[in-house]
């Protein structure tokens, strides 16, 4: 299981995927930003007076701009904790290589010593 997920973690290419975190969050911040509320349908027309139709729209229309104003923050936070995440992935696989390089110079120290000791 190990070696797959080792594998795996081989294959991405974490250079693009670094360059690419922050124009992510620039994207979401961007159209998250806009401050648009998708219409959410046909209103009934004629069924109560126009005072209560015009309070209650303009209720329905601060909810949602709550909800999306939530919503907004909330893809905001998770693209800059997917760009935290993605600059510790990139520490974790430099130092994995540091320390492959460390384990290499110590194998060959051993065989060096090995050899030496053989002699």
């Amino acid at each position: 299981m190990a070696i797959s997920w080792i594998s795996a973690l081989k294959v991405i290419p974490w250079g693009d995927v670094i360059e690419a975190a922050p124009g992510l969050v620039k994207g979401a911040r961007k159209v998250f930003s806009r401050g648009e509320v998708p219409p959410t349908g046909p209103v009934a027309a004629g069924t109560e007076p126009p005072q209560a139709r015009i309070d209650r729209l303009e209720a329905e229309v601060e909810r949602l701009v709550q909800q999306q104003q939530a919503g907004a923050a909330l893809v905001e936070s998770l693209a800059e904790h997917h760009a935290r995440v993605v600059a510790a992935v990139e520490v974790l696989r430099r130092r994995s290589r540091l320390l492959a390089g460390a384990c290499a110079v110590l194998l060959a120290g051993l065989v060096a010593l090995a050899a030496w000791t053989l002699r």
